[in-house]
């Protein structure tokens, strides 16, 4: 029997993209992970921490903590989502020790999709092919906060018949941010356009990233565009065959 890993899949991928939760699960136990599924998860509590409801956010967290606390590996398709936990549930803990500790031992088990793959499972290659030409958005929180850039790259590169083409400029936001994207709708509107255009440039079919959030802002813009191009989870592509 294989390592145990627990999967939380997020509110978007729940709710809007489960084949991305569908996807990972099969790339994990393609490398021969047994995959866990606490059906008492919820949400990560970004959107209200992001919003300033602090007391409501360490409710959601302190539900996280209570589902996930013994899992020995915790896998997530987002950056937003691993920056949140492994970041900011000590920021929202800091003032109750007991907790915090608690937060500081569970940051050590979760991992962002791609960082799990190269740095714990130690795998570029999981098998993968996909007959395309792809470009890669960064999103925010997993090249900001969580400092990935070349394990995604690296995943890429290994899947046969893939041609990655890099965007120019790379490391610009999409403009979604989670409620920025409601707040400052316009702004949101104009940055994502920018991001439109760096994508065509490429002559790429299709888009992939880490954060279903930045895919499906991107998604919407390209739809608007009347594009053709899509975009797809790191985790879709990974479990092409």
């Amino acid at each position: 029997m294989g390592q145990r890993v627990s999967l939380f899949v997020t509110c978007i991928v729940d709710q809007l993209f489960p084949k991305v939760g569908i996807a990972m699960a099969d790339v994990l136990e393609r490398l021969g992970f047994e995959v866990d599924f606490p059906e008492s998860q919820t949400c990560c509590g970004q959107p209200a921490f992001n919003t300033g409801y602090r007391a409501e956010a360490r409710t959601v967290a302190r539900h996280f903590l209570d589902t996930f606390e013994s899992s020995a590996l915790i896998v997530i398709p987002s950056g937003s989502c691993t920056a949140m936990i492994a970041h900011h549930f000590a920021e929202l803990f800091h003032k109750e020790p007991e907790t915090l500790a608690r937060v500081h031992s569970l940051e050590k088990r979760v991992f962002e999709f791609s960082t799990f793959l190269t740095q714990v499972a130690r795998v570029e290659d999981v098998g993968a092919r996909f007959d395309d030409i792809v470009t890669f958005h960064d999103g925010c929180h997993a090249l900001r906060e969580l400092g990935v850039k070349d394990a995604p790259r690296r995943l890429l590169g290994r899947v046969r018949g893939l041609e990655l083409r890099e965007l120019s400029p790379a490391e610009e936001c999409c403009g979604f941010g989670g409620t920025f994207a409601v707040k400052f709708s316009e702004l949101s509107g104009a940055m994502v356009r920018t991001k439109v255009e760096a994508i065509l440039r490429t002559g790429a079919r299709t888009v992939v990233s880490l954060d279903p959030s930045c895919l499906m802002q991107i998604q919407g813009a390209l739809s608007r565009a009347g594009s053709n191009v899509r975009t797809m989870h790191l985790a879709e592509v990974l479990a092409s065959r």
